[in-house]
């Protein structure tokens, strides 16, 4: 969602055109980028329009949040209008996390390629108060009291390279942990920021070319994304344009099936002007 804010019926119509999933109490639809789950009062937001979704679907009962990506990022979102359903899946889902699955995959273009094609991110974090904002930080090491106390909680987020094209990469993002904005400082940590991060990208900077990661007391305050003049062009932008974040919730493993959500037209045509393959979606 870019430009100006779309109203209520709009976004209904948006949301309604983009259900990817419908069985029994279970719905599930795609939403765009920066529309809230919750919102602040007087906000837009898909809790809100829930109700009015319900009547344009024609399902009986009230729909509730299963599973959705925050505010910033696009993709799945699951609803369900039976409270004991919910409860199963929730169960699902914290049971595959401890048999060492990952029943939840992000795409996300990036600044940077990885030096590595595959791996995993391991690593504390923790909500740091920094004047009148909280901000998400990492700690490298955690102690266990920090952990126990939950002052700290260790997060661990599986990659794999896609495909890399003109300084940028595709990666699919598995997180067997939730935290708020764990995959955008996971990102970062890795030293390549998503395209579209104006909260975490500016700390990784550069010097002759190579990226190095600024502690976090020395991280400016958030600010929009500084892309270099090549990329800009590329990308066909304006020296004012801000993007939206490209990270986006493709894929839910459920016990009896896979959701999947192609990603919006703001995420496909950067992979066209890229260059950058389209993410694969698992055969039905």
């Amino acid at each position: 969602m870019k430009g100006r804010p779309l109203g209520p019926e709009a976004v209904l119509e948006l949301l309604e055109a983009s259900v990817v999933h419908r069985e029994g109490a279970l719905l599930a639809l795609s939403k765009p980028t920066d529309l809230p789950v919750l919102g602040h009062p007087g906000e837009l937001s898909l809790t809100a329009l829930l109700p009015a979704l319900r009547r344009r679907l024609g399902l009986p009962a009230e729909l509730h949040v299963v599973k959705a990506p925050a505010r910033e990022c696009s993709g799945l979102v699951l609803l369900s209008a039976c409270h004991r359903v919910t409860e199963q899946l929730q169960r699902s889902f914290t049971a595959a996390r401890r048999r060492g699955q990952f029943p939840v995959t992000y795409s996300a273009v990036t600044v940077r390629v990885p030096a590595e094609a595959e791996g995993e991110i391991r690593v504390g974090l923790c909500w740091q108060q920094k004047g009148d904002t909280a901000v998400v930080v990492a700690v490298p090491s955690p102690g266990h009291r920090s952990v126990s106390r939950r002052e700290v909680k260790s997060t661990l987020t599986r990659y794999r390279l896609l495909g890399a094209a003109g300084g940028c990469a595709l990666l699919q993002l598995q997180p067997r942990t939730a935290f708020p904005q764990q995959l955008q400082v996971h990102l970062t940590l890795l030293m390549c920021p998503a395209l579209g991060d104006h909260k975490h990208a500016s700390r990784v900077g550069t010097v002759l070319g190579e990226p190095f990661l600024l502690p976090p007391q020395e991280t400016t305050t958030p600010r929009t994304q500084v892309l270099d003049a090549e990329l800009m062009s590329r990308l066909q932008l304006s020296p004012h344009h801000r993007l939206p974040l490209h990270l986006h919730l493709q894929q839910l493993m459920l016990p009896h099936t896979v959701l999947c959500a192609p990603p919006p037209p703001h995420f496909l045509r950067t992979l066209r002007l890229l260059g950058l393959p389209s993410p694969p979606l698992p055969p039905h």
